[in-house]
């Protein structure tokens, strides 16, 4: 028999194990939980985890921060007028993938193919078959699809269009771009503003040329910010509020370009450049009295809209290009040749040669027109009569009327990338070279510094380009720019001289300057032709010159200066002056005549008609002296395409949006500008050929236009 207390021990020992473990178990599951409660309680005190912020990173999931895109400044002309502005255009695709849907189950991919495709035929320029067979593409399962260049650049009106569809599937993105609605107009000068992302991945608008360029910084304005709490969803919590910082648009930067007479000379250079072919061309109106730049251009040059012809050249020739001018430096040469007091207009001189050293000048009728007088030299264009006035006067006086005139020095436009110039003003005969404008470099824009010594009685002004600055958010003048004098190198009394002196290359019979004669105004003129170097010396033959002229109108007191150039043309049956008298005489004529009318003509503002009956508004508009172009059917006017206060010129074209269907109106004798606004305002497809004024278009007159539809016109100048 066992030992019954050895026996119930041996029944103890399991039990007390079990004990143990029980003991050792609850005694674990204590210090777990207070692990755990312990770090939930650092957790929910310190809110962080592995050093990250468990508060920051919930308020950044939940909170969503926007950017409120800044509007670059807008560059207008010297009556109010947009010539460079914002606009937002857009890309559009098309989600094909079935698992896209919204968290509560919406369909975010195409549902109808058949109503997508129709509605894009009918506001974009892609046909039904076409946009059918791009939503159904033939392999693979692509996440969604683009419509190549149909589907881009859309305009706002026609995005309103397609999403008022409410198609399934259908998505845009905005994209910024710069609008020039006057296409090839001062297109170097203006400049470019083109989208560039920076390393952010931000994208802004930057001026790569021209004003664009010099002003970017004024006309960028500063983003604003928006922080908004939101739920799961995507929807602003009740109870938040939304943090925002308003964007400041950038300035606005005013022109002292007139449109009409910028249009015109556009017009006139693309006539003569298409004869001629020349390697280039400059152009440049001013007013004589103030420096003020009224019209520029030069070729090549591009259409700033489309972008054609933008790889031909980007640099700005008026002020990034020198020359040597040739002939018309005599005019400087005349005056400081009168102002130092050394000049004899009677005095007499062989012509055809002149032996500097063992150098010789030629005149460009090498055989001469004999023994005549400086006056008649001067008339003739004679090289040699200027290298005598070189002599007489002294090379060190010369330089100092070089010097006075602003040669060799930037104007300071502001304009980018401007050049000096240069000299060669060493030897004897290079001396005299610079007198008749060889030997010597300059700039377009140094040129008409110069001459508005002349043209303004010996007063000389800084060309200038740029009115004012304003800035949007305050309507405040941030700077203003006046007329400014920079010298007076010659007395008026030598100026008045000079001038009559250039009506002799007019006037007189042995003068070479009569194709320049225009009709109620005496003209003051000087030619010039200089031969254009390889870089090794100069070029043979009637192409390789530089021709140019520098007018002055009306010659006894100047309101304009006019300077043209016209680099190595293919000249045919037309001689280079009757050339660039087709550019001077007719912008010369419109300007006088803007003068004539805005001294007779009461300035008006536009005034705000929008919300008034079409009848009240058009009564107030051409009262105003404006042209009105209704556009809709309805009774009210709804949006004007011109903002009230701006400055109004006589028989300026003002849309009137009414509502309704748009019926096309007759477009003949419309500008370029007109149509590329009206285009703009109903978002249609533009394509120009020719320049001046419509004289055909594709859509007839009264047909109903729909957004995306291509509208062409031809042009044609008005002579």
């Amino acid at each position: 028999m066992k030992d019954p207390n050895k026996r119930q021990m041996m029944n103890k020992q399991p039990r007390r194990n079990r004990k143990y473990v029980g003991q050792f178990l609850f005694f674990l599951f204590i210090a777990v939980f207070i692990l755990i409660v312990g770090r939930f309680s650092y957790i929910s005190i310190g809110k962080k985890v592995q050093n990250v912020n468990l508060s920051a990173s919930a308020q950044k999931l939940y909170t969503a921060n926007e950017t409120l895109k800044a509007k670059r400044g807008t560059i207008y002309d010297a009556n109010g007028q947009a010539i460079a502005e914002d606009t937002s255009v857009y890309s559009l695709y098309v989600v094909l993938d079935k698992r896209q849907k919204s968290v509560d189950g919406q369909k975010l991919y195409a549902t109808n193919k058949e109503k997508i495709a129709t509605v894009l035929a009918k506001n974009l320029p892609i046909s039904r078959d076409k946009a059918l067979k791009i939503l159904n593409p033939s392999s693979g399962n692509p996440f969604q699809v683009e419509f190549g260049t149909a589907g881009q650049n859309i305009s706002l009106t026609t995005k309103q269009k397609i999403q008022k569809e409410h198609l399934s599937g259908v998505n845009f993105i905005q994209q910024e771009s710069r609008l020039y609605p006057n296409g090839t107009f001062a297109s170097h000068l203006v400049g470019l503003a083109q989208a560039k992302t920076n390393d952010k991945g931000q994208t802004t608008l930057t001026g790569s040329m021209g004003i664009e360029q010099a002003f970017n910084r004024q006309l960028t304005g500063t983003n604003g910010s928006q922080k908004i709490k939101k739920d799961m969803y995507g929807y602003q919590l009740p109870g938040t509020k939304q943090k925002s910082k308003k964007a400041k648009n950038g300035d606005n930067v005013y022109t002292t370009l007139d449109t009409r007479l910028q249009t015109l000379l556009e017009t006139e250079m693309s006539s003569v450049q298409n004869q001629i072919k020349a390697n280039s061309m400059n152009a440049v109106l001013m007013n004589a009295k103030t420096g003020a730049i009224l019209a520029a251009t030069q070729r090549p040059t591009f259409n700033a809209s489309t972008k054609q012809g933008l790889g031909d050249i980007w640099r700005d020739t008026l002020v990034q290009d020198a020359y040597e001018p040739g002939s018309t430096m005599k005019v400087f040469t005349l005056a400081s040749s009168i102002d130092s007091g050394n000049y004899n207009g009677n005095a007499t001189y062989q012509s055809g040669k002149y032996a500097i050293g063992n150098q010789t000048v030629p005149d460009w009728n090498t055989a001469g027109w004999g023994t005549i007088t400086y006056d008649k030299g001067f008339a003739l264009s004679s090289n040699v009569a200027m290298a005598h006035l070189e002599q007489q006067m002294g090379a060190k006086t010369w330089k100092k009327y070089i010097d006075r005139f602003r040669f060799l020095k930037s104007t300071n436009s502001g304009l980018p990338g401007e050049m000096s110039g240069s000299i060669a003003f060493q030897r004897p005969i290079e001396q005299a070279d610079t007198a008749f404008g060889q030997g010597i470099q300059v700039t377009a824009f140094q040129m008409l510094q110069g001459l508005t010594a002349v043209s303004n009685d010996g007063k000389m002004m800084k060309p200038y380009v740029i009115s004012k600055v304003t800035d949007p958010n305050t309507n405040k003048t941030v700077k203003k720019y006046s007329p400014t004098v920079v010298g007076n190198p010659i007395s008026a009394k030598t100026a008045k001289t000079v001038r009559k002196h250039m009506e002799d290359v007019v006037y007189k019979s042995y003068g070479i300057g009569s194709d320049y004669k225009m009709s109620g105004e005496r003209v003051a003129v000087k030619t010039g032709t200089a031969q254009v170097s390889n870089g090794k010396g100069y070029l043979s033959g009637d192409d390789n010159y530089l021709y140019s002229v520098a007018a002055m109108v009306p010659a006894s007191h100047p309101k304009y200066v006019m300077y043209i150039t016209m680099k190595q043309p293919q000249l045919g049956s037309k001689t280079a002056t009757q050339l660039l008298a087709s550019i001077m005489k007719p912008v010369m004529a419109r300007a006088l005549q803007e003068d004539t009318e805005a001294k007779t003509t009461k300035v008006s503002k536009m005034p705000l008609v929008a919300g008034r009956t079409v009848t009240v508004a058009t009564n107030a508009l051409t009262k105003a002296g404006a042209t009105v172009t209704l556009l809709g059917n309805g009774n009210k006017v709804t949006k004007q395409s011109v903002s009230a206060g701006t400055t109004l010129y006589k028989n300026q074209r003002v849309f009137l949006n009414t509502g309704g269907t748009v019926a096309l109106p007759s477009l003949t004798g419309w500008s370029k500008g007109d149509v590329v606004k009206l285009a703009q305002i109903e978002g249609l497809k533009l394509n120009v050929t020719g320049d001046g004024y419509v004289t055909k278009q594709s859509i007839k007159a009264g047909t109903t236009v729909a957004s995306g539809a291509t509208l062409t016109v031809t042009l044609k100048q008005n002579k």
